[in-house]
């Protein structure tokens, strides 16, 4: 039920939320809240921490910085490209190398010869023995508890190593080529000293180092030198040797070829040129034997141009001219003279001499061309013979000269290498006599004027932000963990219900009067002891007072609209003060002239009747199972005609809850509902049983009492969850037991009017 409430809540709070943001006035004002709620721890918390910071101030050495400056530089060693560095990785700063020589400045070697150079082995500040006060304070007492000792020389070492690393360091500027060297000492002019000392000894070991390395590489590139020297004489040895072995000779020109490969080159010349005779003299020949196999009538004027185009020869050149001047004589006589003429006849028969001619002359042709053709055929069997001669000579030579390449080139190989480490140990040599660090001091360190240990400025602040850090840190905690009821705000949101009281926390009165004894007016009185209660009509003008008499306004006020007499005080858990309560708005009601009863319901722990009427022998369970009368079991208050109606146990009742919601429990307080016009009921608590639950049936309203900063929330939410009844009827919360001092801390905008100069006008 209650969690119906909740959800409907927040439902409705989303809502409001989505259209309308928080404003800054709004989270000014939690913001002020918070601080007034957690204020006090929040400047403890500060407090202490300025405090250590102050100590800390007090306590801590006083301490000087020295500070050199190194800048790496590449362009000093560059005078000469003759005198440039043997070694490839200082001929160059970078990025990363400025970094390592930053790492080499910070390393143990070149701490301890500045721990040597400057004798700070045993001094008291590297010994740990010099400090500051607290430094001085427990050496005192670790001397109370131990025997002192004499430390050996590797532990005076390891301890001076140890000091000197941690008051060291060593920084890159960013962006440059320059590296700053700090040193933290108690004293300044040994802070600046230490600085300078590291500086030079970096720059010391630098020239070493390099001082060193060109000395190795000259050993080395000599003895290397030596051994090159005599294994290129060997090589060049062993090619010489292998040239004269196999004969081999270049023929001495700028092209460097052998003897062999210039009459290969010669002979396959020869060997093209004479397969091209011989292909000429073979057409020369064939073309003259097939012109004379053609018969001698076929011998025309066409045969003759071709034989003569072919030929090239002057005497058939001149024959057949003489030929064809006869035909063209023949021709016309034949014409003139008829075909048997004898001039026609004797020019026939000297056509066919000079043709007779003709062939005598081609058969001398065709035989010269064919002994034309055997010379070149000839010439070419010697060309291919000498060719082949040669090609073999080439191949036994080709296969020496690969290896004699092979030494020629191991000859070469070792010559250069020969020359280049001749080279670099001249270099060498010349880096003996000249030796060149890129590393300088650009600004040596001088005795500070102002110590540098501590700041006090950032010690403050440091103690004032970690302060405020954690002391928020500790207050949001101290918030967020506080899940108990402390304001009315969080009553109305939690119960949706109002606040009706507010009631400060009240102390038990030692005093003893007419209060603490039983009063002599009759039998049945009730007693007035130390309760808290009683407050009410010792002090009717208290707050306390003017708290009870807000929870009865608010009564009243539900009695206009409906039936509001009989009112059941209840709480989650017990010792809350719902008792206290009770009787102490009975009271009240009482003063009022209004006739009251209060009534124990308490059946499982009936404190509030072993207070007020410890001596009674009878009670309710005797008016229910009808014994007695309740007028004969009901006790009064002679001064305030209070009534109350105890309950009297011989033993316990494990089913109070069913004589609780019995009929004759409802009849009881119809009878009282008659006889008294308000009916306060002191209830068990919700959580630990179920009694109350039971109630309803002859309860019109119910009070509900928290005990102010100890009710956990959420034990509320479920003693309420689990008797909905008890909430339908929820006539509103008292805040009981409040410290009022600390809840102005806590209430947003009523905090302010809850101190006591406002109250003191009206008592």
């Amino acid at each position: 039920m209650l969690q119906i409430e909740k959800s409907r809540l927040a439902t409705d709070t989303q809502v409001f939320a989505s259209e309308v943001s928080p404003s800054h006035k709004e989270l000014w004002s939690g913001f002020v809240a918070f601080l007034r709620r957690q204020y006090p721890i929040i400047l403890l918390v500060l407090f202490l921490a300025l405090a250590i910071g102050i100590v800390y101030l007090f306590a801590a050495p006083i301490k000087y910085t020295g500070e050199a400056e190194v800048i790496l530089d590449t362009h000093r060693i560059q005078l000469s490209e003759q005198q440039q560095a043997i070694l490839s990785d200082v001929a160059t700063v970078d990025s990363v190398t400025v970094d390592t020589q930053t790492e080499i400045l910070k390393s143990a070697g070149l701490a301890r010869s500045v721990i040597r150079d400057l004798h700070l082995i045993g001094d008291p500040e590297f010994t740990g023995e010099k400090g500051g006060p607290a430094h001085t304070v427990f050496k005192a007492i670790f001397s109370i508890f131990g025997s002192a000792r004499q430390h050996t020389e590797l532990e005076l070492d390891e301890a001076a190593l140890k000091i000197f690393q941690s008051n060291l360091t060593i920084k890159r500027r960013p962006g440059t080529y320059i590296i700053e060297i700090y040193y933290v000492s108690l004293d300044a002019r040994r802070a600046a000293a230490i600085a300078n000392a590291v500086a030079d000894a970096y720059i010391a070991d630098l020239f070493e180092t390099k001082y060193q390395a060109t000395r190795r590489a000259a050993v080395w590139l000599q003895s290397r030198e030596d051994e090159l020297r005599e294994q290129v004489a060997a090589a060049e040895r062993a090619a010489v040797d292998y040239r004269t072995k196999n004969n081999i000779v270049d023929t001495g020109g700028g092209d460097k070829k052998l003897m062999n490969q210039q009459q290969l080159t010669e002979l396959t010349s020869a060997l093209i040129q004479a397969r091209t005779q011989t292909a000429e003299a073979q057409a020369r020949m064939d073309r003259a034997n097939d012109i004379i196999r053609m018969e001698g009538a076929s011998a025309t004027k066409v045969e003759f141009e071709a034989v003569t185009d072919s030929l090239h020869n002057e005497m058939i050149t001149q024959l057949r001219q003489k030929y064809l001047d006869l035909a063209t004589h023949e021709s016309e006589w034949s014409k003139l003279y008829g075909p048997q003429h004898l001039a026609v006849i004797r020019v026939r028969n000297r056509m066919a001499e000079i043709s007779r001619s003709i062939d005598d002359e081609l058969h001398r042709i065709a035989e010269s061309y064919k002994s034309d053709y055997e010379i070149a055929k000839s010439r070419e069997e010697a060309a291919k013979k000498g060719l082949s001669e040669i090609v073999s000579q080439s191949n036994t030579t080709s296969e020496a000269q690969i290896t004699l390449h092979n030494l020629e080139s191991n000859a070469q190989t070792y010559r250069t290498l020969y020359d280049n480490f001749l080279q670099r140990y001249t270099e060498s040599v010349q880096q003996q006599s000249l030796p060149i660090t890129e590393a300088r001091v650009i600004s040596p360190a001088v005795a500070p004027t102002k110590n540098t240990h501590p700041n006090v400025l950032l010690v403050l602040s440091i103690s004032l932000a970690g302060g405020l850090m954690f002391a928020f840190g500790i207050s949001i905690f101290r918030d967020l963990s506080d899940h108990v009821f402390r304001t009315v705000s969080q009553v109305e949101a939690t119960f949706q219900a109002a606040c009706i009281g507010i009631l400060p926390v009240l102390k038990r009165s030692a005093e003893t009067s007419d209060r603490n004894v039983q009063n002599v007016a009759g039998p049945r009185s009730i007693v007035r002891g130390t309760n808290p209660c009683w407050h009410i009509v010792d002090s009717p003008f208290s707050r306390f007072s003017e708290g009870i008499r807000s929870v009865k306004m608010a009564a009243d006020l539900l009695a206009i609209n409906r039936s509001n007499k009989v009112l059941g005080i209840t709480s989650s858990l017990s010792n809350e003060g719902k008792s206290t309560i009770a009787t102490a708005l009975a009271l009240n009601i009482a003063f009022g002239e209004s006739r009251v009863i209060l009534v124990d319901c308490d059946l499982r722990n009936p404190s509030l009747s072993r207070n007020l009427t410890p001596n009674a022998n009878a009670g309710m369970f005797d008016v229910l199972s009808g014994k007695m009368s309740a007028e004969e079991v009901i006790w009064t208050d002679p001064i305030t005609n209070l009534a109350f109606l105890p309950v009297v146990m011989k033993s316990r009742v494990p089913h109070t809850g069913d004589i609780l919601g019995a009929a004759r429990m409802r009849q009881l307080f119809d009878s009282l509902r008659e006889h008294y016009d308000y009916v306060v009921v002191d209830l068990s608590p919700l959580s630990p049983v179920i009694d109350v639950r039971a109630t309803p049936h002859f309860v019109d309203s119910y009070i509900y009492v928290i005990e102010w900063g100890q009710t956990k929330t959420e034990v509320v939410e479920a003693a309420l969850e689990s008797a909905r009844g008890v909430y339908d009827r929820l006539l509103g919360v008292v805040l009981n037991k409040t410290d009022m001092n600390l809840l102005r801390r806590f209430e947003n905008y009523r905090g302010h009017y809850y101190g006591d100069r406002y109250d003191s006008r009206y008592g």
